[in-house]
């Protein structure tokens, strides 16, 4: 068994978990509390111990050690870290959704075994965020497969006695009733597995004895208020056998912050420990963005500084890009670029400098490489660096031209370049791409400037499909701003009115892990907001597919070829391909004929053998793998060689094209009352891998 290093930022979820009081109450009860806590435990006054959050979400965890392939005798559950953002409702639903971040290998550190790490948000129906989990697992039975060794990080303790000392007994059938909150693991109450694991009997739950801590923390520093709970976060150092007394050590460290451990008051053992408790006042929720690591191109003044200061300002750790130079890109300077840094740090904050040119690729890799070097990753490139040259087109020298498509498009290329992969091993990405109302509308005396523009919306919109499925999301901003770009362009009264911190807010939310939208244009300045997109008209089929048009039939047609009335939008190439070749299509047809097909999937992948055209597979090597969902459903797959057609139920190992649809749509599909092409363009079929190969499917076999 090895660790599948394809899980690390694949999503897992949404995972939803619905609720009530009484599963809060069992939750409470399976942690220690009772009469002498009455208000976690009676639905009158009910108020939750917010460690339930963990429990309640406890499916979530197994996506982590399932999708993480760790070996489940070995597994043991490393640290937990609770970020709090609003209190938990007593009773409702939970979406979380995360993914698996990170895996260690304990080997690099000379020990043995394997640390995997994920990360969840969870939300509550409405969509408002209720708290973030990073759990830490440690597989004791995996490791050595050359990966990274693990951070240290230290949580110091007052040399002084703890100011607050909280002891408790749990039952030594604890983990019987614990269990009930959605731990169900064997280890902790299977006699055999536990031996087996290496142990003398099943363990305490460490989340038990984390419920435990919880009580003894909110009783010692904010009693009566579990809703101040901020932050909760632990490493589970030793492990802690039902019935066994325990003691919880507090020690106050400032305002509204602790540090705490958990000791076996038998042995003396540290079976908690780096414990870190944050409390306080429910504040407004803010977007904030700790933890992440931001790079800005072009930073050293306008609009870059103004994103750079915001983000430094609410938590992020931030690389300042500026090469110094001119308007025109001329000349460099470290002196902006230091500026910024220097800004950031007085307030508080952490950034560092680079002074490389985004316009050579060795520049852009610099530039991440000074994340990387600095802050460990990258999470949030903004593409802003830019440069003027402007000129009409008959006095527009080939120098001006490639200078400015330098700085602007490739520029953003070098950069992104070489923050993609990081952010595609590391399951999260945002990319802000900086285009223009000049690119996207056109202005007198920037064609290279326009150019330029527009090419990084077709940047985005591929760059939009292969980030998908990683979480990187790609978007473009079209700036009013002033700056030194604009001072002499824009009219003094708009200038003036065209601050750079209008444009902030939409940038620096298409920055943020909430973002759900990807390939979108956003115009943006003096606090005017709106959309621009590429919409495609629902235009004229002319001489019918069969026969060549003329010019003639086009200028007869051009009000219904030119009309965007019933526009739409496309996310990718393959839709709008579908949309033309379904222009040809003729209606789909019910009736008899249909009734008398196939009843279900079953029926229709038997009959299909019968249908396949051996003519038509004249040098086909190709397997559909189909994926049908819904009661009926299930997997088959057809291989199709050699001019033979054979099908199985079952997942082929290595399918050409994956077809996956609900079952009432396969059946409405092969009924012929849903078109194909329709099908695809509404989202009810979705195709993986080589899409092209899905349209051998008509020629291949019969209707």
């Amino acid at each position: 068994m090895a660790l599948n290093m394809d899980a690390i930022g694949k999503k897992i979820g949404p995972i939803e978990k619905d609720y009530t009081w009484k599963d809060v109450v069992l939750y409470a009860l399976g942690v220690g509390a009772g009469f002498d806590e009455l208000d976690y435990v009676y639905e009158k006054d009910l108020k939750v111990i917010p460690s339930f959050s963990i429990a309640a979400v406890f499916e979530f965890l197994s996506h982590i050690g399932a999708n993480s392939n760790v070996n489940l005798a070995g597994l043991l559950h490393g640290e937990q870290d609770l970020i709090f953002h609003r209190p938990i409702p007593t009773s409702g639903k939970l979406v979380s959704e995360g993914a698996v971040t990170k895996y260690y290998d304990l080997a690099a550190a000379g020990k043995k075994g394997a640390i995997i790490v994920g990360e969840s948000v969870s939300r509550d129906a409405k969509g408002k965020k209720l708290f973030t989990a990073k759990t830490t697992l440690f597989g004791r039975l995996d490791g050595g497969f050359g990966g990274e060794a693990p951070p240290k990080e230290v949580v110091e303790y007052p040399d002084r006695d703890p100011d607050f000392v909280v002891e408790e007994h749990p039952s030594k059938d604890a983990p019987l009733l614990y269990r009930m909150s959605g731990d169900v693991f064997v280890l902790h109450i299977d006699p055999e597995f536990a031996k087996m694991s290496g142990f003398e009997m099943p363990i305490m739950h460490g989340l038990c004895t984390h419920g435990y801590a919880c009580r003894a923390l909110i009783n010692s520093l904010c009693p009566g208020e579990p809703e101040k709970v901020r932050r909760l976060k632990c490493r589970f150092s030793k492990t802690l056998y039902p019935g066994i007394p325990i003691a919880i050590k507090i020690w106050k460290t400032g305002e509204g912050t602790a540090v705490w451990r958990v000791i076996n008051q038998e042995n003396g053992d540290v079976v908690i420990d780096q414990g870190v408790f944050e409390y306080g006042d429910v504040v407004e929720e803010q977007i904030r963005y700790d933890g992440r690591v931001a790079v800005i191109t072009g930073a050293g003044a306008g609009l870059g500084k103004a994103y750079a200061l915001e983000l430094a300002k609410r938590g992020a750790k931030v690389v300042i890009n500026d090469l110094g130079g001119s308007r025109d890109g001329t000349g460099a300077s470290s002196s902006a670029a230091d500026a910024v840094v220097d800004e950031i740090k007085a307030a508080g904050g952490e950034a560092v400098a680079n002074y490389d040119n985004v316009a050579t690729p060795e520049g852009g890799a610099n530039v991440i490489k000074t994340a990387v070097d600095a802050f460990g990753k990258v999470d949030i490139v903004i593409n802003n660096a830019g440069i003027l040259r402007d000129k009409s087109f008959v006095k527009m020298e080939p120098e001006n031209w490639n200078a400015v498509l330098n700085v602007h498009l490739n520029g953003a290329y070098n950069v992104t370049k070489a923050a993609f992969p990081i952010m595609k091993q590391n399951g999260f990405g945002r990319i802000v791409m900086t285009t223009s109302a000049a690119g996207l509308y056109g202005n007198f005396g920037q064609t290279n400037y326009s150019a330029a523009k527009m090419a990084l919306v077709g940047f985005m919109n591929t760059l939009k499909i292969e980030g998908n499925k990683y979480d990187i999301k790609v978007n473009t901003v079209a700036p009013l701003a002033a700056s030194r770009l604009t001072e002499d362009i824009m009219p003094e009264e708009i200038f003036n009115k065209a601050k750079p911190e209008y444009v902030v807010p939409m940038t620096l939310y298409l920055c943020t892990d909430e973002c759900d939208v990807t390939g979108r244009i956003y115009n943006v300045g003096m606090g005017f907001f709106n959309r621009a997109a590429v919409v495609t008209g629902p235009g004229a089929v002319l001489g019918q597919g069969d026969d060549i048009p003329t010019c003639d039939d086009v200028k007869a047609s051009m009000a219904n070829i030119g009309s965007l009335k019933d526009g739409k939008e496309y996310f990718e190439l393959n839709a709008q391909v579908g949309d033309v070749m379904m222009a040809f299509q003729a209606p789909p047809s019910g009736g008899a004929a249909a009734a008398a097909g196939p009843a279900t999937p079953a029926d229709a992948f038997a009959m299909l053998e019968s249908t396949f055209q051996p003519d038509a597979a004249d040098g086909v090597d190709v397997v559909f793998q189909y994926s049908i969902s819904g009661a009926t459903g299930g997997e088959w797959n057809a291989v199709i060689k050699d001019k033979t057609c054979k099908v199985s139920e079952g997942k082929h190992d290595k399918p050409t094209t994956v077809i996956i649809m609900e079952d009432k749509d396969f059946m409405a599909m092969t009924a012929g009352t849903l078109n194909p092409m329709q099908a695809y363009t509404s989202g009810k079929l979705k195709i993986e891998g080589d899409v092209m190969k899905s349209q051998l499917l008509e020629k291949l076999f019969k209707a």
